[in-house]
């Protein structure tokens, strides 16, 4: 965008601000429209909006084009995520109702956070790939890069409509629960639910501390005098992190269960932020710059790991048999719109954290205090047992 399209830095954070709001704004539409299409047919759209977003920006002469060109980008990530992560719980729900009659209670407990944690670690392994792809591809120019990424959705969208299969007939709705223990139903039914609201409004902390790897991390990065470009190195740590221990965390979260795994994980992310205030008043040691950051990071991701796939997991109980798009839409939107509110605090606070000093420590502190507030009160708004969810699952279907 800048040395391409010679945009400034204003045009640029509308440009990435915009796209972000399209995406995480939207997902609750999305995951609407995943509920009332099938997943299936809105991943394909979504790949299809993508591609469009991706000629519109090769196409791009102007800035408006342009910024209607990253917003329809944004649209297509709306439409796929919470479809891809519904066709996970789908796929969930199938494995546990399988399992059903081999297995006790405990056992089939959170069966979902296995499937969503090889998720995480197949779009970690993405998030490496694509970015080395991409710089690949930058250098023989922005339009190129712009066609191989259509070219990417495309070969997507054609699998989908090739692999993935179509949704069947619904079966017809039972009265067999009476009327004051039923779930309510409907599109938006996830917006009834206050406990999920709850669930959600909390959870967002996790998605607003990921986003300070990108926002926040740099600051540090220049109070300690590591510089940006340790940026690299610390992203390669986490991701090698989150490819090689996601997998066992979270089985051994899934045997400890949602009241032990979420306040763990957020206690971890609430102690790297810890860390890192305790360590932004003093003067970085010497040859040790880059330590702070390590610590950071290293909290955030094992804190992911242990609540992530937890967290998509539960979602299958909140749904409690019911379409799941708009539950992961909501979950998603949440986390959005903690980032921009976060973000629109926490940016004066960073302005103090340019530099070793006594106030250094007040961005990395507040945060610190959101992680173990949420730590502390999230498994108050947790979903009721897994049996009984089983058991309306086994009378829907009957």
């Amino acid at each position: 965008m800048r040395n391409d399209f010679g945009m400034g830095a204003i045009a640029i954070g509308i440009v990435l601000g915009a796209r972000t709001f399209a995406q995480q704004g939207l997902f609750l539409f999305g995951g609407a429209l995943a509920d009332r299409w099938g997943a299936r047919q809105s991943m394909i759209t979504g790949c299809l909006v993508r591609i469009a977003g991706f000629l519109l920006l090769a196409w791009a002469a102007d800035f408006p084009l342009f910024l209607l060109g990253a917003v329809v980008t944004g649209i297509g990530g709306a439409l796929f995520s919470p479809a891809l992560q519904s066709l996970v719980g789908s796929a969930a729900q199938r494995h546990t109702a399988q399992d059903d009659a081999t297995h006790s209670g405990a056992e089939r407990k959170n069966q979902g956070s296995t499937l969503f944690a090889l998720l995480v670690v197949c779009g970690e392994i993405g998030a490496v790939v694509g970015p080395l792809l991409g710089s690949l591809l930058l250098n023989t120019g922005f339009d190129t890069s712009l066609l191989a990424g259509s070219a990417v959705f495309a070969v997507m969208a054609l699998v989908f409509w090739l692999f993935l299969p179509k949704p069947l007939p619904q079966a017809p709705k039972t009265s067999a629960e009476p009327p004051d223990h039923s779930p309510s139903s409907g599109l938006w039914s996830c917006l009834r639910e206050k406990k999920f609201i709850a669930f959600a409004a909390f959870y967002s902390f996790n998605l607003l501390a990921a986003n300070q790897l990108y926002f926040g991390l740099p600051v540090e990065l220049e109070r300690s005098g590591a510089g940006v470009h340790s940026l690299a190195i610390i992203f390669a740590y986490a991701s090698v992190l989150t490819i090689t221990l996601q997998w066992p965390i979270a089985r051994l979260m899934r045997k400890a269960g949602p009241k032990i795994a979420l306040p763990l994980g957020f206690s971890l992310q609430a102690l790297g932020f810890a860390s890192l205030a305790a360590m932004a008043v003093f003067p970085p040691p010497r040859g040790l710059q880059i330590l702070p950051a390590i610590l950071l990071v290293t909290g955030l991701a094992l804190g992911n790991m242990c609540v992530m796939p937890m967290a998509m997991g539960l979602v299958l109980e909140f749904s409690a048999g019911r379409p799941t798009g708009a539950y992961y839409g909501l979950l998603a939107s949440a986390g959005g719109l903690a980032v921009v509110i976060g973000n629109t605090a926490l940016a004066p606070l960073y302005e103090l954290a340019t530099a070793p000093a006594i106030t250094a420590f007040a961005p990395w502190l507040l945060m610190s205090l959101l992680g173990a507030t949420t730590a502390a009160f999230i498994g108050r708004f947790l979903p009721k047992s897994p049996a009984r969810v089983a058991g309306r699952q086994k009378m829907q279907t009957a």
